[in-house]
Formats: C-alpha cells, structure tokens, sequence
C-alpha cells in the first residue's frame, strides 16, 4: 500500500540536509550567531579530520584544516583515537596562529558529547595549542589522551596472538605501541616547533570569459540521417 503525501498549509517540507539527517539547522543558527570561525571536527574509521571554517552568505571558507594523516612525517602513525585526535587539533591550532584566528566554536555536528570522547581530546589539543574556545567545566583524562590507556593494554597482552590482531598495523608500521606515550611527546613537541609546514592553496588560473574548461568534453557533432532504401517493385 502507497501512502498519499502530506499537504496542506500546515505541512513545511524540511531542507533536504536534515532530511537525510545530515545537518541540525538550529545548532548550526546557534553557532553561527557566535560570529566566530567554527572549529569543526569530523572522525572516520581510519582518520581524524579538524578544521576552522568562516561562514560567509555564499559559502563555508575554510581558513585552517589539519588531516592526521598528515602526522606521518613527523614519524607518528596516526590512527582514529585520542592521541592522534589530540595532535591534529593542536597541528590546526598551530597552523591557525599563521592565519591569524585566536578565537574559536566547537562544532561536533550530530555527534554526541560523551564522556571520554574524541572530540574533547581535540579541544584540549586546540586550546594547549593557543586557540581560545569557550568551554565549561571539562574534566579532560590527559592519562588516556597522551595514550597510557593502550600502552598498559599492550603491556598486559604482549607475546600473545590477541597482540598481533590488536596492534598490526603498529607492527607493519614498525612502531611499539609499548612506546606510545613517549612518541606522543615528541611529536607534541615537533608539532609546536613547527616542523609541519602548513598547507599552501593551489592557485586557480582564471579562464577568459566564454572560454571552456580544458577538462569539459567536446560536443560531438549531429550525425545526418540517411534515408532507409525503398524496396524494389517486382
């Protein structure tokens, strides 16, 4: 059975982002009345993504963004947990000192602000790295946040076959999850000296007006019909 559609003067079709359940209108009203850029933090399965976005009445510019794959050259191997979420922010924080951003909003979109979760150990990377976000009474655990939690965790199941499964992609890498909590300091401290460069935008060459884009496709030509044969008279 189809069920009919709602109509009426009653019915008011919402923006199709929050129908999809991809965007919260009224929080995202709430910090945008903060006129200051929001500190947007997004995790994958395999990545922690941060960066500082302006709005503008066109468009979301993004002033700062810092990726945690980007921590490889600084000899962290970067994974979707807290101490890695903890380097990017302050890797955004530090880029945000160059583009002259001091004062932040934490925006975690659809997430939920849960005890122990990342996205605080992103804000306690944003603000040792010199951003000001406001930010009530949060108790931040800097024990899990610098990664002692997984270096007892892989003291206590080391030799075993659970140690291979658990921290494989440490062992392919190289890397002692045994050492996080020392790796986790020099890196901070790589981080803070600057030894990641920061992101240069690549230029946009501007095309004459009327001309095409090098990447758009020719329009082929219409193909003259040809006329079927009529059959012979016998």
């Amino acid at each position: 059975m189809i069920m009919a559609r709602a109509t009426g003067p009653t019915y008011n079709l919402s923006f199709k982002r929050r129908r999809l359940n991809l965007t919260n209108y009224r929080k995202r009203l709430a910090l945008l009345k903060a006129a200051v850029p929001r500190l947007v933090v997004r995790k994958t399965n395999r990545s922690v993504i941060i960066q500082l976005i302006q709005f503008t009445p066109k468009f979301d510019k993004t002033l700062v963004s810092a990726n945690s794959a980007e921590l490889k050259s600084i000899g962290w191997h970067p994974k979707a947990n807290l101490p890695t979420a903890y380097l990017t922010a302050l890797l955004c924080a530090e880029r945000a000192k160059g583009a002259k951003v001091e004062n932040a909003v934490l925006d975690i979109g659809l997430q939920s602000a849960s005890k122990g979760a990342f996205m605080f150990a992103t804000l306690k990377g944003a603000l040792d790295g010199g951003l000001k976000v406001p930010v009530g009474e949060v108790e931040f655990d800097e024990a899990r946040i610098s990664g002692k939690h997984i270096v007892e965790y892989a003291k206590k199941i080391a030799g075993s076959d659970a140690y291979k499964r658990q921290f494989g992609d440490y062992i392919k890498a190289g890397v002692k999850p045994e050492n996080l909590d020392a790796q986790f300091a020099e890196a901070k401290k790589k981080i803070s000296s600057g030894a990641i460069p920061a992101k240069v935008p690549k230029a946009k060459k501007e095309r004459p007006t009327g001309a095409k884009s090098p990447s758009a496709k020719p329009t082929a030509k219409p193909v003259a019909k040809v006329p079927a044969a009529k059959p012979a008279k016998k």
